[in-house]
């Protein structure tokens, strides 16, 4: 059965997409730490990040960056923070959180509940810095 970051991939399921090109996709958090969580991941399902190839690796975390930096421009914050834990849904992923401190990227924190309204401002802020 398709992860459910395959079926956002596919279109099955919608998300904020902020970028993507042939191999990887970025969307929003719908459960965020802070405003601007973005999830970035490889279009072919892997559920271990570490079972990707190299070259998949590689191109996963150059991505980032560049979703990284447009974040940078579109939220107030000191920083992105890389987290990737890999146990919550079976396909590989890196989270970008804005933060401002170390205890801002705390996964065991309440996450923000944020309008409909508020993801597609924040999703079109975002892709303005591309």
């Amino acid at each position: 059965m398709p992860s459910i970051f395959s079926r956002i991939v596919t279109g099955e399921i919608p998300c904020y997409k902020i970028a993507e090109d042939d191999h990887y996709l970025a969307f929003l958090d719908i459960n965020p730490l802070a405003k601007g969580h973005t999830l970035v991941i490889p279009k072919r399902e892997e559920d271990y990040l570490f079972d990707l190839t190299d070259a998949e690796i590689a191109g996963l975390m150059v991505f980032a960056k560049k979703v990284a930096r447009a974040i940078e421009k579109a939220i107030p914050c000191s920083r992105i923070g890389v987290a990737v834990i890999g146990l919550e849904v079976p396909h590989a992923h890196v989270h970008l959180v804005p933060i401002n401190g170390i205890y801002d990227i705390d996964f065991s924190k309440p996450k923000l509940k944020l309008s409909p309204e508020e993801f597609v401002e924040i999703t079109g802020n975002i892709r303005t810095g591309f």
